[in-house]
């Protein structure tokens, strides 16, 4: 370890142990005041949604380039913190997925610029990294290891789950000034903003309750009236857990859903029959709600169907998308960039639909692989073994010359 690395590392661990804890209004209000023109903060929250269907926040921690605090969302309403989400800035956060969402609830509002160390890292090759062993691998340092079932929800919290939330945003802006510099020395750091812009947006699509459905293991096997039974029900079932603000196993499991797709009952007392239904869960009216989207279920029309989305690809033959994706495997080991980023089997099969779609006909994507693997699909292009390496060369329509006796 170089002495600038040990600085920063010293640096790291003083803010840790300076953290503030954040528990009243004025104090609040003055770090807003403090955030709203930071270029860069990086972000994190702890919650609970073990029996509820929204995300309780627990702990909102934020670091900048001289401090770290920890918001008590228990003790102050965190909702000021929005006109920073909503300032110039960019958010540093770590799989920010989860965190989006409850910071859209809390707050009223998502970061304007996201920057997620995760998505940004597999542009280094880095598999969906865990932001302790990031924090290993890019800062040599070594992250609080906290208890993974700790209560955050408790009060007062202990000096351990301070210093484990406060460590979970003090490297967070290091990280940034180490990924951004490897990314720009390659050419990517606009790639990996661009990757975060599209993880932004998608946090905020909401979902659809008709849709649900779609999750069920069993939902390719139904046919019919099944699928308009399952869809009213995961409908009900969502928009009832919403409401009451509960899990959505609270009111009616999955494997419920199927047998009930599969076998109607007619009456409370079949439906008390079915396999995993829990009779403790159709208290409240459930067990009346619930016949009636069965009901409406069965008078579905077609057209009001929410059908996920058909296997693509059927008329594209297999061995050519798996031969097309062993060279995005190859090309994404070349580059040294995530596979799943690059490219997936799904963002192939769209872009060799008519017309194309997904990922691969736009920006950076569609230079890299897009074009080569339509000029391969075209007949331009030809995959090569050389070695143990698979390579995209210039088809030169030469055919191979094959023993006629062995031909039929």
């Amino acid at each position: 370890m170089n002495v600038s690395e040990s600085l920063d590392m010293q640096r790291a661990e003083t803010q840790i142990r300076g953290a503030t804890l954040i528990e009243s209004e004025a104090a609040l209000k003055e770090l807003v005041t403090r955030l709203v023109d930071e270029p860069l903060y990086g972000i994190d929250t702890e919650f609970h949604r073990e029996r509820t269907y929204y995300a309780k926040l627990a702990l909102l921690q934020v670091a900048w380039s001289t401090g770290i605090a920890l918001i008590d969302p228990l003790s102050v309403d965190v909702e000021p913190l929005g006109e920073v989400l909503r300032g110039s800035g960019t958010a540093i956060l770590h799989a920010a997925d989860q965190d989006l969402e409850v910071l859209e609830r809390a707050c009223g509002c998502v970061p304007s610029h996201l920057f997620d160390t995760q998505i940004a890292a597999g542009f280094l090759g880095q598999s969906t990294p865990s932001l302790l062993n990031l924090v290993e691998r890019m800062l040599g340092r070594q992250l609080e290891k906290g208890d993974q079932l700790t209560d955050w929800m408790r009060r007062p919290l202990t000096e351990t789950q301070l210093r484990y939330g406060a460590s979970d945003v003090a490297h967070l802006l290091d990280l940034y000034d180490v990924i951004k510099d490897r990314l720009e020395s390659r050419n990517r750091f606009e790639w990996a903003m661009e990757e975060c812009t599209i993880a932004l947006e998608r946090s905020r699509q909401p979902l659809v309750p008709e849709e649900m459905w779609w999750k069920l293991r069993q939902a390719r096997q139904l046919r019919n009236k099944e699928r308009g039974i399952a869809q009213e029900l995961c409908a009900w079932r969502e928009r009832r857990a919403r409401t009451n603000d509960q899990p959505v196993r609270f009111l009616i499991s999955d494997l419920a859903v199927a047998s009930i797709a599969h076998r109607p009952p007619k009456s409370r007392a079949e439906l008390e029959q079915v396999r995993s239904v829990e009779t403790r869960h159709l208290g409240g009216g459930a067990a009346d709600e619930i016949m009636e989207a069965i009901e409406r279920g069965r008078k579905l029309a077609q057209s009001e169907l929410h059908l996920p989305p058909g296997p693509q690809g059927e008329s594209i033959a297999k061995p050519a998308i798996a031969i097309a994706a062993a060279w995005i495997s190859e090309r994404a080991s070349q580059l040294d960039i995530d596979t799943a980023i690059l490219a997936t089997r799904a963002d192939i099969v769209a872009f060799l639909q008519d017309p194309p779609a997904g990922r691969l006909q736009t920006s950076w994507r569609n230079e890299l692989i897009g074009e080569p693997i339509r000029r391969l699909f075209a007949g331009d292009a030809a995959i090569v073994l050389h070695g143990s390496s698979l390579v995209l060369e210039e088809r030169s329509g030469i055919p191979f010359p094959l023993d006629s006796a062995h031909e039929s």
